[in-house]
C-alpha cells in the first residue's frame, strides 16, 4: 500500500477539468494496489479478483462550473473505466450496471473467492446493452442515506413529524432521535423503526412473505425517478421493519451507484450550486427537513472508511481524508462511544484538528464498505466537494477486528483530498 501524496504543484499546473479529475481518480485508485489486498476468506492471500470500486467526485470551484467525474473498477476492469456523464451532469452513459445478487439461502455470492461471474444470471439495473458492464456492489449501511431522505419527504408532506413519537422494539422515541441514531452510529434498530414508519404512512406497500413478496407501491423510488437518480433503490422492505436479506430485501434489492449518490448529496447540500440536470418543479426538502438530515450527517461518529479519525487508537492506523471528528462522541479519556460503538485511544486530537468538515454516511458488512458525503474546508481552507465510494472491500479485508475495511480505503481518501485541496485552494 502506497502512502498518499499531495503532489500539489503538479496538480496546480494541470487545470481542473472533467478529464483531469477522472484520470486523477483513476490513478489514485491504482496507486493503492487494491489487487494485493489480503483476503481472510482465502487464507490471507491477495484477493483473487480485483475488487469492485465505484468512485465519484463533484468539485465546486470558487469560480466556474462544477467539475465531476466517476471511475469504476472490477475484476473485469482492473485498469478502471472513466464514466461518460451526460450533459448537465445527467446519468452515466457508457456503463451497464448490473444488480448485485444473493443465492436461494440469502447469501451474497458474487464476491466469494471462487465465484464465477460468467455462470451467474445477472439482472440489469441501468444502462444499455452495448456498453461495459459493472456489477454495482451492495451499499451496506449507506442505504440509510436514502431512508433519511424518504423520512424527510414524509414530514414535508404532513404524513409524519420529526417530533412524532414512534414505537419499535418496545421503545418509544421521536422520529428525529431514531433518524439521528440511524445515521450517526448506523443503528440497525433505528433503521427498522423508520422502515415501519414508511410502511405505516403508506409510502411503501408490499404483499406476500420474504420468499414471494412484492411491492405494490414505493414512493421513495418515485422520488428518485423524479430526481433522475434511477440507480437508487430501496426495494422489498417489510411493514415489520425488515430490510435485510432474510426479509427478502437486502443484497440484490437495495442498490446505489456512486454517481447517483453524489447527485443525491448535491440535491441535499444547502451550499451547493443549483443542480443543472433537475427539471423545473423537481421535488425538494423543506429547510427544516434538510437541516435535520444535514445535522445527522455532520454528527457522524464513524470516521473509519474514507476518513479514519475514529480509528486513531487502532494499531497500524493510516490517516484518511482529514476530517474533524465530532467531539460529542468522546469520553473523558478521549476514547469514542456512540450508541453500541466503542473505539479505543485518545482521539481528542482529531476533534480539535482536521482540515475539513465531512458530513457523511458510511456502510460496512463482511463483503462491502462504502462512504459518501459532503466535504467543506474548515476556514481558512475553502475546498468544497462531494465524494462517494462503494466497494466490495468489507470487513473480511480489514487488518483489525475494529476496522470496517482495508487501510487502503482511508489512504485513498487522503490522496483524493490532497488533490482536491491543491485544485480548489490554489
Amino acid at each position: 500500500m502506497k502512502a498518499p501524496q499531495a503532489a500539489a504543484s503538479q496538480v496546480r499546473r494541470e487545470p481542473l477539468t472533467a478529464a483531469s479529475l477522472g484520470e486523477a481518480l483513476r490513478q489514485a485508485v491504482l496507486a493503492q494496489d487494491f489487487g494485493a489486498t489480503p483476503d481472510s476468506q482465502d487464507g490471507g492471500r491477495p484477493v483473487r479478483h480485483f475488487p469492485s470500486l465505484d468512485l465519484a467526485v463533484v468539485a465546486f470551484p470558487d469560480h466556474g462550473a462544477p467539475v465531476a467525474a466517476n471511475v469504476l473498477f472490477s475484476r473485469e476492469h482492473p485498469a478502471g473505466l472513466i464514466a461518460d456523464i451526460a450533459e448537465g451532469y445527467g446519468p452515466v452513459r457508457n456503463i451497464r450496471f448490473l444488480a448485485d445478487q444473493r443465492d436461494g439461502d440469502g447469501h451474497s455470492i458474487a464476491w466469494r473467492p471462487d465465484s464465477d461471474w460468467s455462470a451467474m444470471d445477472w439482472v440489469p439495473l441501468a444502462g444499455g446493452e452495448e456498453v461495459a458492464r459493472v456489477v454495482a456492489p451492495y451499499p451496506a449501511s449507506l442505504l440509510k442515506l436514502m431512508l433519511l431522505v424518504g423520512v424527510g419527504r414524509l414530514v414535508d408532506q404532513g404524513r409524519a413529524g420529526w417530533w412524532q413519537p414512534l414505537s419499535y422494539g418496545g421503545r418509544e422515541r421521536v422520529v428525529a432521535d431514531w433518524a439521528s441514531d440511524m445515521v450517526t452510529w448506523s443503528s440497525n434498530e433505528a433503521t427498522s423503526a423508520l422502515v415501519t414508519l414508511m410502511h405505516a404512512a403508506g409510502a411503501i406497500r408490499r404483499e406476500g412473505g420474504p420468499g414471494d413478496g412484492s411491492e405494490l407501491r414505493n414512493e421513495l423510488h418515485a422520488l428518485f425517478a423524479a430526481l433522475g437518480l434511477t440507480t437508487l433503490r430501496l426495494a422489498n422492505t417489510t411493514a415489520e421493519g425488515g430490510w435485510g436479506n432474510g426479509s427478502g430485501s437486502g443484497v440484490g434489492q437495495i442498490q446505489m451507484t456512486a454517481w447517483d449518490t453524489v447527485r443525491l448529496l448535491w440535491w441535499l447540500d444547502p451550499l451547493a450550486p443549483r443542480a443543472p440536470w433537475l427539471r423545473p418543479g423537481a421535488p425538494r426538502l423543506s429547510p427544516e427537513s434538510r437541516n435535520h438530515a444535514m445535522q445527522a450527517l455532520q454528527d457522524q461518529a464513524l470516521h473509519e472508511v474514507l476518513s479514519s479519525g475514529a480509528l486513531g487508537g487502532v494499531p497500524g492506523w493510516v490517516p484518511g481524508l482529514p476530517a474533524r471528528l465530532p467531539g460529542r462522541w468522546l469520553q473523558p479519556d478521549g476514547s469514542l462511544r456512540a450508541g453500541e460503538v466503542s473505539l479505543p485511544g485518545d482521539l481528542r486530537r482529531f476533534a480539535a484538528g482536521g482540515e475539513v468538515w465531512f458530513a457523511h454516511k458510511t456502510g460496512n458488512t463482511e463483503n462491502y464498505a462504502s462512504d459518501a458525503g459532503i466535504v467543506r474546508g474548515i476556514l481558512p481552507r475553502r475546498r468544497h466537494y462531494l465524494i462517494a465510494v462503494l466497494t466490495s472491500l468489507g470487513s473480511r479485508y480489514a487488518p483489525d477486528p475494529r476496522c470496517p475495511t482495508t487501510w487502503r480505503i482511508p489512504a485513498l481518501g487522503a490522496a483524493i483530498d490532497a488533490r482536491m485541496a491543491a485544485w480548489l485552494e490554489a
